[in-house]
């Protein structure tokens, strides 16, 4: 039986099997951006026939698919979501429009304010009041409301959003309007607040309440069509949604928390990067994922992933646990083009997959970073993806000769100063991850992943002065393959705002009770899919008494029976405290604002690698040609199957080594040993 992860990015589609041995078979199809499931359909066919099979006795054989998918990001982005409505506490309507009073780049004076999801005429005010403490204060005012249904019914609406002012201790008149909103508008979407995000500080829960409104009706749709295509074409397992946290979900509660896959697709490359690093042994990487479209950057520190509890998406806030990925527009579809001041820029722009750069000959003929590379000889244009898609130089070098004639030089001079441009983007979008956090990337192996990464990597460590890369045999599809090694996860918050310095006997028995409360319910939630081993992540946000913003205190390896708990909860955000600003303050109150739980269902892990490296011993490795490259100057380098080399070989740059899906370039100084799992391991030439 096979396991199938599945990733839809802006070029290409990314489709792995692994199967009951461990071995793992890969395909790549183009993306089909007007329908991301026909371009899903297309790889699982072209894995079936890898797999000399059939696509339904293929997927007759297939338990689950574990899906990453950007729809819910490109409807936020693109601002292609669905018709949205907001209902919300009378005097309260313009909370999503004033915000926190703040910009994201508050200095910059002529920042415009983004525009709201929702226009101020379709959010609207209903009477009723629920007290900060849950009691009623002025009960849900049925004329109100239904006066409110009846504007929306003739406004057309396909979703609303209810956000009622401190619905996260009391959500009654939450749940009456639903039922209010079902009888009256039946088919169209409910986005609660009080089950999207049941915690403290109203921008944030009505600013996530209505990007879940948005994008839940346009992610249902999409997963609705997945599913039906996979059902004809024969498949009868389980569909898996992977979620911004790095957990994967069933389909009703990705679209029921629609939000949650907003960074859905590059979660899975975090994943297979935490993965990497237990196998290789490395708890700290930069994992560095370039695709098509864009560059996905995070860190893994000590062996685990970093966290972020809020995230601006396209100007809005989604405030849902997720992983913290820094995405830059850098990749191999990014386009060049030359400023008004004849400065050369690349990105953040991207040909995608339809009509892709000029050199896949499907009618691009804008210069991109992949027609860069294969001017300067990086790529072999006949074995691009095997044969399948041949690339064409002429075409090429026509689009990097129009940037060369705006830039006033020669062809080769615009080809590598593209290289140079996308590659000092990348390195600083590290620095963001890591030196603006007062990390030293010096410190960090790079894990290098994805279909263009492999041609940029050393450069990009060079200019970092970073010394170890790592490239996986899977690279071109690591964030596909990582999706099939996280596991089911159901989040459960709760806002308890408490003085965790004083009473601290009563504050411990109630914080024991709520966090209990919060893991039957998550366990609840995932019994319905799941039955096997269940693990229970704890974490508290917490701040300092005249503080405004939390920080998230992990409970995990703590005693919750113990006499002193919340001294123990208290230092740990002392030192929590320390080590994000580099001071704590002992003395100082000490708040508990919100309870998190995360109950995870463990599925079977994955082996090491795709299949058995054979053990070649030191011998030298015999090159299957050479190709004339440009680093700084020709030279004839030899070029190596990645597939041909085995456990202990070693590279020496300047060298090609390449697969079917994937191009390493390694420079001059630079050398690459073929680990145990068939992965290079690469020692950075520093000058």
């Amino acid at each position: 039986m096979y396991r199938v992860g599945v990733d839809v990015g802006g070029t290409f589609t990314d489709v792995v099997a692994v199967d009951g041995a461990g071995v793992v078979t890969i395909a790549k199809a183009a993306s089909t951006p007007a329908d991301p499931s026909v371009g899903v359909i297309d790889g699982l066919g072209l894995l079936a026939a890898s797999l000399d099979l059939d696509l339904a006795a293929f997927l007759r054989a297939t338990d689950w698919i574990v899906h990453g998918t950007t729809v819910a990001t490109n409807a936020l982005l693109e601002r292609k979501g669905a018709k949205v409505a907001l209902l919300t506490t009378e005097g309260h309507r313009d909370v999503l429009e004033m915000r926190e009073g703040l910009k994201d780049d508050r200095y910059n004076l002529r920042m415009a304010a983004p525009e709201p999801l929702v226009p101020r005429a379709r959010r609207i005010g209903i009477r009723e009041r629920t007290r900060a403490d849950g009691r009623i204060a002025v009960p849900l005012e049925n004329a109100s409301l239904h006066r409110a249904l009846d504007g929306l019914r003739r406004d057309g609406v396909e979703s609303v959003a209810v956000c009622y002012l401190h619905s996260y201790r009391n959500p009654r008149h939450e749940r009456l309007t639903r039922t209010a909103v079902e009888r009256a508008l039946p088919g169209v979407y409910v986005s609660l607040s009080s089950e999207v995000l049941p915690q403290i500080k109203e921008y944030e829960r009505v600013s996530t309440t209505v990007v879940n409104a948005s994008v839940g009706p346009v992610l249902g749709r999409y997963l609705d069509r997945l599913g039906d295509r996979l059902a004809q074409a024969g498949f009868r397992g389980a569909v898996l949604i992977m979620q911004s946290h790095g957990g994967i979900v069933r389909i009703d509660q990705a679209i029921r928390l629609a939000a949650g896959a907003v960074l859905s697709g590059p979660a899975g490359g975090v994943s297979a990067a935490r993965h990497c690093g237990r196998l290789s042994r490395l708890p700290n990487l930069i994992a560095f994922d370039m695709g098509g479209t864009s560059t996905d950057i995070s860190l893994i520190t000590g062996g685990e992933p970093q966290y972020a509890r809020e995230r601006g998406v396209g100007g809005h806030r989604v405030s849902l646990p997720s992983l913290d990925i820094a995405s830059i527009g850098a990749g191999g579809g990014s386009i060049a083009h030359v400023d008004g001041g004849g400065i050369l820029r690349v990105g953040p722009a991207s040909a995608g997959a339809d009509p892709g750069p000029a050199c896949y000959g499907r009618g691009g003929v804008h210069a991109t970073v992949t027609d860069a590379n294969l001017a300067l000889g990086y790529l072999d244009g006949a074995r691009f993806l095997g044969g399948r898609t041949p690339l064409s130089l002429a075409a090429a070098h026509r689009a990097v000769d129009a940037i060369a004639q705006q830039l006033g030089c020669g062809s080769l001079h615009a080809a590598a100063g593209i290289q140079q441009v996308v590659n000092t983007q990348m390195a600083e979008g590290i620095r963001l991850v890591s030196v603006r956090r007062g990390v030293d990337p010096r410190r960090f192996s790079l894990l290098a992943f994805g279909g263009a990464a492999g041609i940029h990597i050393t450069d990009v460590a060079r200019r970092l002065e970073m010394r170890r890369v790592l490239v996986p045999r899977l690279a071109s599809v690591l964030s596909a393959w990582g999706m099939l090694t996280t596991d089911l996860r159901y989040e459960v918050v709760q806002t308890h705002v408490t003085d965790a310095t004083s009473g601290k006997k009563a504050s411990a028995a109630v914080l024991r009770r709520l966090l209990a409360r919060m893991e039957r319910e998550g366990r609840k939630q995932l019994s319905k899919a799941f039955r096997g081993s269940i693990g229970v992540h704890r974490a508290l946000d917490m701040r300092y008494g005249e503080q405004i913003f939390e920080i998230t205190v992990s409970l995990d390896g703590l005693d919750l029976a113990a006499a002193d708990l919340m001294d123990r909860v208290v230092d740990r955000f002392h030192r929590r405290h320390e080590e994000l600003y580099t001071y704590s303050v002992p003395g100082q109150e000490v708040v508990l604002v919100n309870a998190r739980v995360a109950v995870v269902g463990e599925l079977p892990k994955l082996p090491g690698e795709s299949r058995t490296i054979r053990d070649s011993g030191p011998q030298r490795p015999r090159p299957i040609g050479k190709r004339r490259i440009y680093v700084d100057r020709w030279l004839q380098a030899p070029v190596f199957d990645i597939d041909s080399l085995g456990p202990g070989q070693t590279v020496a740059g300047p060298a090609i080594v390449e697969s079917a899906t994937t191009t390493v370039l390694l420079r001059p100084g630079d050398s690459a040993t073929v680990n145990e799992f068939g992965w290079l391991d690469i020692g950075v030439g520093l000058r």
